[in-house]
């Protein structure tokens, strides 16, 4: 089973159309059926880290999947060559805002010494990587497949509470973070992944460049469009998560 996550419903409305079982756990709604010949169960999360984690919580107790794919639509920063309907795939998610700020600057939460996860002997301050070999075989599925005139990057994801409305505070954390785009939900579900050992994929269509704010600029409807046609096409053609041709 491939479990779906996206924020809002304009998200994923290709997804939920067609997954014709619906349900609610926890307040939250959840599709089930089967899409592209493969047992799928899309959730619409809501916005931001709490309700992002509590789905991706839901998806591992109820139904043990073999990958959560997270996607929906997010801001790039500027001078990363993205525009608004390019597609972007994480590499990593970082924790944005977890941390302190001092006098000198913002410093994650290694800097207080206390890891948000710890497994085994290894440690997660605000960085999360994703698993290299799936996010190359993704890269390379979309790449190949998609009919979409568009760019698609991989790289650094940050995930913020508060959303950047400024481009001098977009440029910062761009600097800060070697980043391409900005979220509200990522780190969380690649945290909860980690918790629970589950491969985890974040796909994001570009809806606007973050800069001092100006909604005239955004496409929030062709972002989503493109994300989920970038989804649809993983979902057809990406191999079992336990296949040695993930590798």
């Amino acid at each position: 089973m491939i479990a779906l996550i996206s924020s809002v419903p304009e998200e994923g409305k290709l997804f939920a159309d067609q997954l014709r079982k619906k349900s609610v756990i926890g307040g939250k709604a959840v599709f089930r059926g089967r899409f592209c010949d493969r047992d799928v169960v899309y959730v619409v999360s809501g916005m931001g880290k709490v309700n992002a984690a509590h789905a991706a919580t839901l998806l591992c107790e109820h139904y043990s999947p073999d990958m959560i794919i997270l996607f929906g639509v997010g801001g790039a920063y500027p001078s990363t060559d993205l525009r608004v309907g390019d597609i972007a795939v994480a590499e990593k998610e970082i924790y944005g805002d977890e941390g302190v700020l001092a006098k000198d600057g913002f410093h994650g939460t290694d800097f207080i010494g206390i890891p948000l996860l710890k497994e085994g002997k290894k440690k997660y301050y605000n960085e999360f990587p994703l698993d290299k070999r799936l996010v190359s075989k993704t890269m390379k599925l979309i790449t190949h497949h998609s009919t979409l005139d568009i760019a698609l990057k991989a790289g650094t994801f940050v995930t913020v509470s508060a959303c950047t409305g400024t481009r001098k505070r977009a440029v910062e954390l761009r600097e800060r973070f070697n980043a391409l785009c900005e979220n509200m939900e990522g780190a969380a579900v690649a945290h909860v992944c980690a918790v629970y050992g589950i491969p985890m994929v974040e796909i994001r269509g570009i809806s606007n460049i973050v800069e001092d704010r100006n909604r005239a600029k955004w496409n929030m409807p062709l972002a989503a469009a493109n994300c989920q046609k970038a989804v649809a096409e993983l979902l057809a053609h990406l191999p079992s998560p336990t296949s040695p041709s993930v590798a």
